[in-house]
């Protein structure tokens, strides 16, 4: 296979056809003349051709330099736009479904006001929420866009970016017999509780936490949803443990009563995930701007640091 030649002789040939000068082509590209005239030297062994030939007190293109001039500028206009980063997107014009990955509770509190955003800033971008599942993060390499939640330990070519810290929060029906009651540890650990895990555990840091203290909760149910939990709770006197925000969002809408988890809980990191190579898409870097500002715009939903990891 033939070599390829030096591709940046290329803005000194285009330079050199237009300026149809040594002197001229060395002050557009900011070289010495005689730095240009050994440029030319190398540019006539690769072409094959003189290029600029004297014509009286100065110098002429040659017919193959005529020929290459509208080919040089051609070329060097693509490699420019190839290496240019891209322009902003036109949002409304942007045809796109994204495919974002998130568990119940996040799909709650993040999706409407997402689409609402979407509605109104990109028409043409449809979003598709997937449950969680195996949570694989080598899924963002195709079958996902973006996903959203708690991350797990992520691979060199996935980027993560953390967007806030959660609580947990505890709901109970509106009209149970401690809706209104500030809760002590004790009080808490003597309450029935639907605890959320989609493996079956009913042992989690709140139990850690009740233990240190001398206390045990009783879990008559396990919920594989936030959702499922809060209507187990509807229908009972149990509690459910949710994230903040979800908390907020199902009170406004269910006859639902929030109540503060009297125990010292870490919160839980919340942020999105996606694959390298969307890194400088616009219509990506606006789907993840977009999170993001709801995301900030939300809050923590609970106005305290308290929160849980669910098991």
């Amino acid at each position: 296979m033939r070599p390829l030649p030096d591709m940046n002789l290329l803005p000194a040939l285009d330079a050199l056809l237009r300026a149809g000068s040594v002197a001229g082509a060395a002050a557009e590209m900011c070289v010495s003349p005689s730095a240009m005239s050994r440029t030319l030297a190398r540019l006539r062994r690769v072409a094959g051709d003189e290029l600029l030939v004297p014509s009286g007190r100065g110098l002429a293109l040659t017919p193959r330099a005529r020929e290459l001039q509208p080919r040089v500028q051609a070329a060097l206009a693509g490699a420019l736009a190839a290496l240019r980063p891209p322009e902003p997107a036109e949002l409304s014009a942007v045809e796109r479904d994204f495919i974002l990955r998130a568990n119940d509770a996040t799909a709650a509190f993040l999706g409407p006001e997402l689409a609402a955003r979407a509605a109104r800033e990109a028409p043409g971008i449809r979003l598709r929420l997937l449950p969680e599942g195996d949570e694989d993060p080598a899924d963002l390499r195709g079958r996902i866009d973006l996903d959203v939640g708690q991350l797990p330990e992520l691979p060199h070519d996935v980027r993560g970016e953390t967007l806030a810290h959660y609580g947990y929060r505890a709901v109970t029906r509106a009209d149970g017999p401690y809706a209104g009651e500030r809760l002590t540890p004790e009080r808490f650990a003597a309450l029935p509780q639907i605890t959320v895990t989609r493996r079956g555990r009913t042992w989690s840091v709140v139990d850690e936490r009740l233990a240190a203290l001398g206390l045990t909760r009783e879990v008559p149910a396990t919920a594989p949803t936030y959702g499922a939990a809060c209507f187990f709770v509807l229908r009972s006197d149990a509690l459910a443990l949710v994230p903040g925000l979800f908390a907020a969002e199902a009170a406004r809408v269910m006859p639902l009563a929030v109540l503060d988890i009297p125990l010292d809980l870490p919160t839980v990191a919340f942020g999105q995930a996606w694959h390298v190579r969307w890194d400088a898409d616009p219509a990506h870097r606006w789907l993840r701007s977009t999170v993001a500002a709801v995301v900030r715009d939300l809050g923590d939903g609970s106005g305290t640091a308290t929160g849980a990891a669910t098991s």
